[in-house]
């Protein structure tokens, strides 16, 4: 089975990087509305990215993902309208609002759920499936049991998981400790990231159990040693996140699981000019989350990167150290330690010389590179993507000869040659034809074999060279005519029907008319809008997390209340879900 593996870009350079790497699609942000509001992207740059991709059969999903107020509702549709006349192959959605008004005017460009829905309970999956959408996004927290029953429940349904990067402690949509901080809505795209800085943990008593540590702090998720078992459990879409990520970062881990998933659902193959090593990029350790159960997913030393493992220190001079290790350090690498780093100024007689003091460094610490100087030239080398493609020389019905060109996807054009001369050398002739006509170099098509079975007439080298590039044109032209055809699934048609909840609270994040709307007329009745619109003024549940304080603190047979103290002095109640293993952050 062919599965699609999915790579962000955060602008139209990586999004063409990305493709060239290998990827069947990307995500990208449109000008406005995505979960990442500091990496939109004009409409031209958009139909740049769409016309490139659509040469290899990859596809390009906009992310729309943000909650909309009624003032923007309107805006957000002229976009989309916009944006389905470009040619992009879905819309990445959160709110429902936004949802209703593209069932009102049959928009016929493929809906995907985002992950921002907080898609962890099959009952909402398969009621998102039944109205008609083309995908979910799964929720981050699902093993792969869950992942298998849920798709086992639809089994049409496209499923798209995560597979690498960053993790958000808090279950997706359902994090609104950032807003109620500071009024920066995750759900709106402006997340100041609490769960990356320090907090101290107490009892209801002031009792320090931890103090200043990373308490929220996640792993990067890595899930390259489960995507047999994530296609066994019905998985299609194996999804990198990142969209603020920098080249470097993107074309290494698109490179890394394009070889560990082998052929995509697209054309082309790619030739990386590195060895992908996803060690080697921006990481905080890493974790395969929940897929094969609780695992020690979180990071309390540092959110920042630790890169791979160099190896241990044995001997610390004045202004130099040394490690044992059997990795090559390079000047300019940059070394992560005990939440501190610094950079190598130079290496000499196996002593590494850094760019400050090491008076913090002591023997028998451990050390990891989360820069590779020398890696990150070789990575940002250009890589190519190319189709293959059979060439075939052979006679018509009336004995005139012709060229056939056949590529992998059995897209095929033919061309008559008119015979003006005849070759005074048929076999020099033929000679000259296939080492001119394998001359693809920078063209989009590579040959993988031509067959000759009729005598060629003279062509120059020139001639030849012309005729390539014209067929590889025309050949490409048609690949676009059959990709908008066929290739490229419309949006069936929606419908309303019951919601698996009789009613829903702010959590269902309703910021606009719409939504309350779309909700009603799926039967749940809405008590309350979105927290960015009215915060309730009882205590309620800022962050839903399958990461748990007392699992990660050893406490779990602890009954003791636990609070969390941020560095302002803010204490917030945690209530702890055991049966189901997870935990609430309450707002004080």
């Amino acid at each position: 089975m062919q599965v699609e593996l999915l790579a962000p870009a955060k602008n139209k350079n990586i999004a063409i990087e990305a493709i060239n790497c290998g990827a069947d699609a990307i995500y990208i942000g449109a000008p406005q509305f995505g979960a990442r509001k500091n990496v939109p992207n004009s409409l031209e740059d958009i139909k740049e990215v769409v016309e490139y991709a659509h040469k290899f059969w990859a596809k390009v999903f906009i992310a729309l993902n943000t909650i909309l107020s009624n003032s923007e509702l309107d805006e957000a549709i002229d976009l989309v309208l916009k944006l389905s006349e470009i040619g992009v192959d879905a819309l990445i959605i959160q709110d429902m609002g936004l949802l209703e008004r593209i069932m009102e005017m049959k928009i016929s460009t493929p809906i995907h759920i985002s992950t921002q829905c907080d898609n962890y309970l099959a009952e909402k999956v398969k009621f998102f499936n039944e109205i008609g959408v083309s995908r979910v996004v799964l929720a981050r927290e699902l093993s792969l049991e869950q992942i298998k029953t849920i798709h086992n429940e639809n089994p049409n349904l496209e499923l798209e998981a995560f597979i690498h990067g960053a993790l958000c402690v808090s279950m997706s949509g359902q994090c609104y400790l950032s807003q109620f901080i500071g009024g920066r809505s995750a759900n709106r795209g402006e997340c100041a990231q609490p769960c990356r800085k320090k907090y101290t943990v107490i009892n209801t008593n002031g009792e320090v159990i931890k103090k200043d540590f990373y308490a929220l702090c996640l792993k990067d998720f890595n899930a390259s040693n489960c995507l047999n078992e994530m296609i066994n459990s019905g998985v299609y879409s194996f999804k990198i996140e990142g969209r603020l990520k920098d080249l470097s970062y993107v074309k290494n881990i698109v490179s890394y699981y394009r070889q560990k998933l082998g052929k995509g659902c697209s054309s082309g193959i790619s030739n990386p000019q590195f060895t992908p090593n996803p060690e080697k990029s921006f990481n905080r350790g890493f974790t395969e989350y929940f897929l094969r159960g609780r695992t020690n997913c979180f990071n309390q030393e540092s959110p920042k990167s630790k890169g791979e493992y160099l190896g241990e220190v044995i001997e610390v001079k004045k202004d130099c150290f040394k490690l044992r290790t059997d990795k090559v350090i390079h000047p300019q690498d940059g070394i992560y330690c005990k939440g501190f780093g610094f950079a190598v100024n130079k290496v000499k007689d196996g002593f590494v010389y850094p760019n400050n003091t090491q008076s913090k460094l002591i023997v028998g610490d451990k050390l990891w590179r989360n820069y590779d100087a020398e890696f990150e030239k070789e990575v940002l080398r250009p890589v190519k993507r190319q189709i293959a493609l059979d060439v075939i020389v052979d006679l018509d019905d009336n004995n005139k000869p012709f060229i056939k060109l056949i590529d992998e996807d059995d897209v095929v054009i033919t061309h008559n040659i008119l015979t003006i001369e005849k070759a005074n050398n048929p076999e020099k002739m033929k000679e000259n034809f296939i080492k001119q006509f394998s001359k693809t170099g920078e063209s989009d098509f590579y040959i993988k074999e031509i067959k000759i079975s009729a005598e060629l007439p003279f062509m120059p080298v020139g001639e030849i060279n012309t005729l390539r590039r014209e067929l590889f044109e025309i050949l490409m032209q048609e690949r676009i005519k059959i990709y908008n055809a066929s290739i490229r699934q419309a949006q069936g048609p929606m419908k309303h029907i019951q919601y698996f909840q009789e009613e829903v609270d702010y959590r269902a994040n309703v910021h606009n008319s719409y939504a309350k709307q779309f909700y009603e007329k799926c039967g749940a009745k809405v008590l309350e809008p979105s927290l960015e619109t009215k915060t309730p003024i009882r205590r309620i549940e800022l962050m839903r997390c399958k990461h748990c304080i007392k699992y990660a603190l050893n406490m779990c047979k602890n009954k003791a209340q636990l609070l969390l103290r941020d560095e302002l002095g803010k204490t917030y109640p945690l209530n702890f879900d055991c049966k189901n293993c997870e935990m609430k952050i309450m707002s004080y």
